[in-house]
């Protein structure tokens, strides 16, 4: 059972490798049915005055996929940045560089997912309100994707889809190294590592990229 909380002195005796072989075989006990139980009462008392979070996950909103539980991690394991198309902004980019710099994750994962609303949205150039520039931010996978893949570039093509949610998470990845010299000097000393992953909505688990 999972009962005790991740403190400072674990946290600094874990490597990014170890993070990701966490979060890996923690998808595999959710795929298999084996997710552990938790003692959330225990967890909360002990995070109460602080946490210690062993990686941060920029995800979709999409409500299937609850990545605490995708990956089976309990209070006080891990920050969820959530956005539709985990994409990266100004906002985004503060809240990783917080949950590494400061909080002392190791680990950023961004975590795509099959047959992303958004992604779709964004392939067949969907205008409406504030979600048109919200989109803008997909537009970059849109585009790489209509270079690779033949057939129609927009969301009637499966495989059309399947690419832009990869290239979007890839995308992403190489924005947040640009973008912030916080992580990616971290990243170059090794403090911490930047991954993606693709979520299978039918089977359950964590593809990595």
């Amino acid at each position: 059972m999972k009962n005790i909380a991740i403190t400072k002195e674990v946290q600094n005796t874990l490597t990014p490798s170890s993070v990701l072989q966490d979060l890996m075989e923690g998808n595999k006990r959710f795929t298999s049915g084996n997710s552990q139980a938790t003692d959330n009462s225990a967890l909360i008392n002990q995070t109460t005055t602080g946490q210690f979070p062993k990686a941060v996950v920029l995800s979709c909103i999409d409500s299937r996929v609850p990545v605490e539980t995708v990956l089976d991690q309990a209070i006080g394991d891990i920050f969820v940045a959530r956005v539709a198309g985990n994409f990266e902004n100004t906002d985004i980019l503060g809240s990783l560089e917080y949950s590494c710099n400061v909080a002392g994750s190791k680990l950023i994962l961004v975590l795509g997912h099959e047959s992303c609303g958004a992604v779709k949205a964004a392939c067949d150039g969907v205008e409406l309100g504030n979600i048109t520039a919200m989109l803008e931010n997909i537009m970059p996978a849109v585009r790489k994707s209509a270079e690779e893949i033949d057939g129609e570039a927009n969301s009637s093509n499966k495989e059309f889809v399947a690419r832009t949610v990869e290239n979007n998470v890839r995308l992403t990845i190489e924005r947040i190294r640009e973008n912030s010299q916080i992580l990616t000097e971290m990243e170059d000393n090794g403090e911490i590592q930047i991954v993606g992953g693709v979520y299978s909505l039918q089977t359950g688990k964590v593809n990595m990229l």
